[in-house]
């Protein structure tokens, strides 16, 4: 076998069923295993998974063990030659995988694969790819200063060696994940994705971003930035320090610093105004609900429009590779994304990286 898609799921059920689908039409032509490890969701996904992808390997958790944990119970039972960890917000192209493992295959020395992300308005994800987050950047980074934690001197269409990789797509041989004894359970959930591709270079392996494929990451469905998100990921980067560089009384004095300046800043934060949104469906097949529900303009293409329309792509008669592309082409027109799974009765999106996902049913 091939490759072992492992997506750790944790109540994002919808989120869920659309990564599925796009998993299952990239893997079309590979020796492939799916493995979603659920930590006790409450949302009905485990019953989704089971009636919609009986093929799925199911794995079931009765409490919530935090990324790290799931993620190496995934890769324990994996197959694959090769194991991509995937967030469940996320949709791949139907040539993602094909492509990055066509360059995994022809590298000497591989170590971490990660790959262009966007979020779901289309726009580029800096974070795609990272530099090792060192002292003087870490303050930067606490201080709103991200300029040197991304490693902005690669293109976002290049490929190129780099530091870091971002835990929501990494592709790396399982002999490998193995030799690195997987994520380190001291992380709960951020920060382990540093340690790991930091891990891979002290091996002396090379880490790549590769930007010839893009993947949707609705970033805000499984992350909310706030300041509990603030303080576990400073928490996070502060066991990375001292596993790997020692406690620094700088560092912890920047993050303290930090986090009481995010939770004064936060309240005050001046909202966007107020957009309205025209529906609009690109399909060549459209719903009868959706349309009854919405009543939105139908269209083939984003070209024919211009600005503040709710794009709704329509999975069903859209490759997935197109709803990427052409979310990329209108990320400069003031709308906003909402995507049709294939049969299914409702539309998501997340309108930035920060925002939480819409999930609207009719």
């Amino acid at each position: 076998m091939k490759l072992s898609v492992v997506i750790l799921n944790y109540n994002v059920r919808y989120f869920l069923e659309l990564c599925l689908q796009s998993v299952e039409a990239s893997l079309e032509n590979i020796p492939s295993e799916i493995i979603v490890i659920d930590n006790d969701s409450k949302d009905g996904s485990c019953t989704m998974v089971k009636e919609k992808f009986p093929s799925v390997v199911l794995i079931e958790n009765n409490s919530n063990v935090g990324f790290s944990k799931a993620n190496n119970q995934a890769v324990q039972v994996a197959k694959g030659e090769y194991v991509c960890i995937l967030n469940p917000d996320t949709v791949v192209a139907e040539d993602t995988f094909e492509s990055i493992l066509d360059f995994a295959e022809k590298q000497t020395n591989l170590g971490v694969i990660g790959c262009r992300l966007i979020d779901g308005s289309g726009k580029y994800l800096p974070e795609s790819k990272r530099n090792i987050p060192l002292v003087d950047i870490a303050i930067k980074k606490v201080l709103g200063n991200s300029q040197h934690y991304y490693a902005n001197h690669i293109m976002e269409y290049e490929t190129a060696r780099v530091e870091v990789l971002v835990g929501a797509f990494m592709v790396l041989k399982r002999s490998l994940y193995n030799s690195l004894e997987g994520f380190d359970e001291d992380y709960f959930m951020y920060g382990e994705d540093i340690d790991f591709s930091f891990k891979s270079l002290k091996k002396g392996y090379d880490n790549y971003y590769y930007g010839g494929t893009t993947v949707i990451h609705y970033k805000g469905e499984s992350t909310r930035r706030n300041a509990i998100y603030f303080k576990r990921f400073y928490g996070a980067m502060q066991i990375f320090y001292k596993k790997h560089f020692k406690s620094n009384v700088l560092f912890d004095l920047g993050v303290f610093f930090g986090i009481k300046l995010f939770t004064l800043i936060k309240p005050f934060k001046q909202h966007q105004p107020e957009i309205k949104f025209k529906p609009v469906l690109v399909s060549t097949n459209s719903n009868a609900q959706l349309v009854e529900k919405l009543n939105p303009k139908i269209i083939s293409s984003v070209d024919e429009i211009d600005s503040n329309f709710e794009i709704i792509l329509d999975a069903s008669s859209l490759s997935f590779k197109s709803i990427i592309d052409q979310m990329q082409a209108s990320n400069t027109k003031q709308s906003i994304f909402k995507i049709q799974p294939k049969n299914c009765n409702y539309i998501l999106g997340s309108n930035s990286a920060d925002s939480v996902g819409d999930v609207i049913q009719f």
